[in-house]
């Protein structure tokens, strides 16, 4: 029996591991496969892997995944792909890597390439033409220290790929990047969409090794013969240009128009806000999204790490985090006035990088439960002060925001959340909203929708909505600005702190003033 072409291969190239899932033509994930892979880590700081183990993560979890769903292999439609962003593969003209491995997302070994351009550059002489801050994650500062550390493999290469694109190569033998990922790459000009010939003149980058830039929901190419024989997929089957794994997940949550967010609570809290055009400010990034619009967003260094901080700092991890929010929600809203600053890892960009973590006005009445609400508070406060940054540089407010990640989980961090926003939270049926959004991507593509957020709209199905609670909501409305003094008046401490002697002085006294 013959089956309709009705299923979409959504490829997920992660940091953990490649998945690959099939997608029926509701948006419904009928199976999804991972093989996971390592993170290299030569020197303190350093991240890297080998795209070698992506592609052979890829081939198995496809081979996998094919054999879960009946016939599955005559009834795929289209492969589109999403991936971690920001890691660095070159290739050269034939194809091969001129690196074993790439340097990740997380890799820090540019540290002294952006102090050098943050130390030279005034804000407002690149953000326009970047629409980003300088920050080690992003391919500009690696490709520059391939340049300085690697020279043949640099000199060598034709192109320079993110993950998922190094695997778009080998499913096609084409060469692109899409705009989602040009975007924060610190090279592309927001306003034409192209590769800026300023900024790589100076950084004195080849502009050559350059790929061309690409809509995500294009057709990058079909799956070439050999790429059909390791697989085990049809030969000619369309391949998408596909987009990096947080752009997808935004369009696969439904946060596809201006005027939605979407707040990302893992190790991080990362909030973002959908608008027309870069928010340009040196605290706020920028990335372009699926659909076209922009996804301004700001990382709170620490999100659920706050929380993994109190279990383990309290609790010597005896206590389980479910635990751990029941005994917060013994404490009432406001934690009767406890503050808790949540910047455990500092800050990412700012004044605040060497910022800390506190609570302010513990009382003799304050006890467990307090502490641990207030940990949950301070996530939030620090979030919408973020939050409010953006609203007041985009000049409007949010209308809705959706959550995912760990974070979504907490009954009573979302609705903390919602109140501390005042704005009211959406929970996605399907977690796994990069799936989704490959796939409302896949059905754009092949004509079954006009505009990816058709598909999206058609795909995306909430579990619940999370209200403010009004008699919260005011409480936290009193609260804030008292964070926002807390976050601002701390700052002066922060350097008095870095510079605290560990040998202690005669008597026991320091010399700071």
């Amino acid at each position: 029996m013959s089956h309709a072409r009705d299923l979409t291969l959504a490829i997920d190239v992660g940091t953990g591991s490649a998945r690959a899932a099939l997608v029926d033509a509701t948006g419904r994930i009928l199976a999804i496969v991972a093989r996971e892979y390592e993170q290299i880590v030569p020197a303190f700081g350093w991240s890297e892997q080998r795209p070698a183990d992506w592609w052979a993560g890829v081939v198995a979890s496809i081979w996998d995944v094919l054999m879960q769903v009946d016939g599955a292999t005559a009834r795929v439609s289209a492969i589109a792909a999403c991936g971690q962003m920001h890691g660095t593969v070159l290739i050269d003209q034939a194809g091969r890597l001129t690196r074993e491995t790439a340097p990740l997302w997380n890799d820090k070994r540019t540290a002294s390439l952006v102090s050098a351009f943050e130390a030279a550059n005034a804000p407002a002489d690149y953000l326009t033409r970047t629409g980003n801050p300088p920050t080690s994650a992003w391919p500009a500062f690696k490709l520059m220290w391939i340049r300085d550390n690697d020279p043949a493999a640099y000199a060598s290469a034709r192109s320079m790929l993110m993950p998922k694109d190094y695997v778009n190569f080998r499913l096609t033998g084409e060469v692109a990047m899409d705009h989602t990922e040009a975007s924060a790459s610190f090279l592309m000009d927001p306003w034409t969409g192209d590769w800026s010939a300023q900024t790589i003149a100076q950084l004195d980058l080849d502009r050559d090794k350059l790929p061309p830039i690409r809509k995500p929901t294009e057709i990058l190419g079909r799956l070439s013969i050999e790429a059909a024989a390791q697989t085990g997929l049809l030969s000619g089957t369309p391949v998408l240009v596909g987009g990096g794994d947080y752009p997808v997940a935004l369009l696969g949550s439904g946060a596809c128009r201006p005027g939605l967010g979407s707040d990302v609570t893992g190790t991080s809290c990362i909030i973002t806000q959908i608008v027309e055009a870069p928010l340009l400010d040196p605290e706020i990034c920028n990335v372009g999204t699926v659909e076209g619009a922009w996804g301004a967003f700001i990382l709170l260094e620490t999100g659920g790490d706050a929380m993994r901080w109190a279990r383990r700092a309290i609790h010597e991890k005896a206590l389980s985090y479910d635990e751990i929010v029941v005994k917060a929600a013994e404490a009432p809203a406001g934690s009767d006035r406890l503050f808790f600053l949540p910047y455990l890892a500092g800050e990412r960009f700012g004044a605040g990088r060497n910022a800390r973590a506190q609570f302010f006005g513990i009382g003799a009445a304050h006890g467990l439960a307090h502490l641990h609400r207030a940990v949950l508070e301070g996530v939030a406060m620090a979030t919408t002060r973020h939050i409010r940054m953006m609203e007041r540089i985009a000049g409007r407010r949010l209308d809705r925001v959706v959550a995912s990640g760990g974070g979504a989980k907490a009954d009573l961090w979302l609705a903390i959340k919602a109140s501390c926003y005042g704005i009211p939270i959406l929970v996605p049926s399907e977690p796994e909203c990069g799936v989704v959004g490959c796939a409302a991507m896949a059905a754009t593509a092949t004509g079954r929708f006009a505009r990816v957020e058709d598909a999206a709209a058609a795909f995306v199905h909430y579990e619940r909505e999370v209200f403010p609670d009004p008699r919260w909501e005011a409480t936290y409305a009193k609260m804030q600005p008292v964070f926002e003094k807390l976050y601002r008046h701390s700052q002066a401490l922060y350097d008095y702190l870095d510079g605290l002697d560990a040998t202690p002085v005669s008597g026991g006294r320091t010399d700071l003033p």
